[in-house]
């Protein structure tokens, strides 16, 4: 990182309210323990796929964390790659297909990520280049990842619609129902510990709810084996500046409970 660059890192932590940081390998979370998912269902695995290998590891701050191997012969990858070519790089499900949309934007990340976010569909930059949220609100959601210690590279983005609406409207019901079940699938090949919803229709698609997402936010709810933690969409603090300092207050809650060993 040059100069001018980590100015450019010091005066968005600025804005979001950040007043320091800690050299607590702990607070990074991507430095705590590997925190594995359960790969089994309330009643019990049946697939015939190997027990987990609990390890020790050293100690942080005191305390003992654990690394817990997952062994089994489907694994996230290959979970998100069987969803994927199930959408298909042309899908037809819905209407969308013949509204000018180019491509499929299917998701992106770290396949084992403990952190996750969702959106709510491609704009025209992700509609180019068949990557989620590398636009202009693309580049905000970066710096706030950046803010809680984490990179790109370490969780996994994707949106509730897969293909972005005419002019960027809103979706529409019938898409949001043709296309989150993909969401859904995407959720549960990854199992992220946080999930986090950005902005109202990530939000109340996720929680079922007609709730504004200013009466959402705040607030950790349970959502299929995750935390999920709604927040504001990039795009609206690229409007509405000052609302930055809420998304850190939701982002701070992201990192503590990302850093609670369970």
């Amino acid at each position: 990182m040059d100069r001018e660059q980590l100015i450019e890192h010091l005066r968005f932590a600025a804005e979001m309210g950040v007043t320091g940081v800690s050299r607590d390998p702990a607070w990074r979370t991507r430095e705590v323990a590997t925190i594995a998912r359960d790969n089994q269902d309330s009643d019990g695995d049946s697939s015939g796929a190997e027990p987990d290998v609990i390890q020790p590891t050293a100690a942080v701050g005191g305390d003992q964390m654990v690394t817990i191997v997952k062994k089994t012969s489907q694994t996230p990858v290959t979970m998100l790659a069987s969803i994927q070519a199930e959408i298909g790089p042309a899908c037809t499900r819905c209407k969308l297909h013949t509204l000018g949309r180019k491509q499929v934007v299917f998701g992106v990340g770290n396949p084992d990520a403990q952190l996750m976010f969702v959106g709510e569909a491609p704009g025209a930059d992700e509609d180019e280049q068949g990557v989620p949220f590398v636009g202009r609100a693309g580049q905000l959601l970066t710096k706030i990842i950046e803010a809680i210690g984490l990179t790109r590279e370490d969780v996994y983005i994707a949106n509730v619609i897969k293909c972005r609406p005419p002019q960027n409207r809103n979706p529409e019901p019938d898409e949001v129902e043709t296309c989150e079940p993909f969401l859904f699938q995407q959720i549960d090949a990854i199992k992220p510990r946080v999930i986090v919803a950005l902005g109202k229709f990530g939000a109340q698609t996720l929680l079922r709810t007609q709730e504004p997402i200013s009466k959402l936010r705040g607030q950790v709810h349970e959502f299929r084996g995750a935390k999920l933690i709604p927040t504001f969409h990039p795009a609206y603090l690229l409007r509405n500046p000052p609302a930055k300092r809420e998304v850190w207050e939701d982002m701070k809650k992201v990192r503590q409970l990302l850093n609670d060993v369970p």
